[in-house]
């Protein structure tokens, strides 16, 4: 589980990027965002659960 969410983030993190400095592809920024999201909740989801 902690795999996935530094995957995400990280994947989120290199698409936000990409979607920055190439305007041709601008809908790699909004997939970007969304993975980053996803990521931060799930790591947000890891830290609630451990603190239990």
């Amino acid at each position: 589980m902690v795999g996935i969410a530094v995957v995400l983030v990280i994947v989120g993190i290199v698409l936000l990027l990409l979607g920055v400095f190439v305007e041709a592809v601008k809908f790699l920024l909004y997939i970007g965002i969304a993975i980053l999201v996803i990521g931060l909740i799930a790591a947000l989801m890891r830290f609630i659960r451990r603190q239990n």
